[in-house]
């Protein structure tokens, strides 16, 4: 009978180490540590810190009271998402990401098994650069992978491990936070204002400075003075006087049209009749000179 009880009484011990309630308390494990007094009341606050304690195998990827100002001032409902892309659902120490093959993986958070995320926002990109440093990044596309390992806070092989990172990690898509990867809002272009219409009639256009009226003449006829006055340029005896390139030529311009069109004819008709009186008084002396002879 004694040995009966001692049975159940060990198999109840054994039942109790293996709850997970029993496994460990994130809230009292962060609570050892100031630094983290902040990201331990979010945690509280959002009853993630519930849902961490009821895992067997956890990591918490946790930032400090300077990085986690960024998260308290999110909305409640946005803090539980970024919260839970900080809990990774296996268990990681500094060891066992040394060891990953190629150097990079991708780690399941608890934010993809809430339901709530979609595509790639609820995994974690893993990396390990070519100079040693360990960080950390959403796998979403163009996310940035900038929060980097800073050091190992507490370790419960292979129940529970707590890693420091240097800064908050937040999906695109998610809070809108700088961290997240997502582009900055672009400002609307302002207009450039319009110029100030200039008063009078629409598309008149403005007066010359350097034009002027035409003169008018006493009998109300609009023309140019210069051209209808006495000795003007096109009338005077420049005309006539020697030009830009030389002497002017001795006869009237073979361009310029002749005054008198009749007496351009008279003249040309000229040669002829006196041609006719030549020839009439030529043969009278011939008829005289051959009269004198005869005689």
């Amino acid at each position: 009978m004694a040995s009966h009880s001692r049975t159940i009484a060990l198999l109840l011990v054994l039942a109790g180490l293996a709850s997970p309630s029993a496994a460990f308390n994130i809230t009292r494990l962060l609570g050892e540590y100031s630094d983290f007094s902040t990201f331990n009341n979010l945690l509280s606050q959002t009853k993630l810190a519930d849902e961490i304690n009821r895992r067997q195998t956890i990591t918490v990827l946790a930032v400090d009271n300077g990085a986690a100002s960024g998260i308290s001032s999110l909305d409640p409902d946005v803090q539980r998402k970024v919260l839970s892309m900080h809990v990774v659902l296996d268990y990681y120490d500094t060891a066992k990401l040394e060891a990953i093959k190629n150097h990079t993986t991708l780690l399941t958070t608890m934010f993809q098994s809430s339901g709530k995320a979609t595509d790639r926002m609820g995994f974690l990109n893993f990396t390990k650069r070519s100079d040693g440093v360990m960080v950390f990044g959403s796998a979403q596309p163009g996310a940035p992978k900038n929060s980097q390992m800073v050091k190992s806070v507490a370790s419960r092989p292979y129940n529970i491990s707590v890693l420091q990172v240097s800064a908050p990690i937040v999906p695109p898509g998610v809070g809108g936070s700088p961290d997240s990867g997502a582009p900055p809002p672009h400002n609307k272009a302002t207009a450039p204002a319009p110029a100030p219409k200039a008063k009078g009639k629409t598309g008149a256009p403005p007066p010359k400075d350097d034009e002027e009226a035409p003169a008018t003449s006493p009998s109300g006829e609009t023309g140019d003075p210069l051209a209808d006055a006495p000795g003007s340029a096109a009338d005077g005896p420049e005309a006539d006087g020697p030009t830009a390139d030389g002497p002017a030529a001795d006869g009237p311009s073979a361009d310029a049209p002749s005054p008198h069109k009749k007496g351009s004819d008279d003249a040309a008709d000229a040669p002829s009749a006196a041609s006719r009186v030549v020839e009439g008084a030529g043969l009278g002396m011939v008829a005289l000179l051959m009269t004198i002879i005869w005689l």
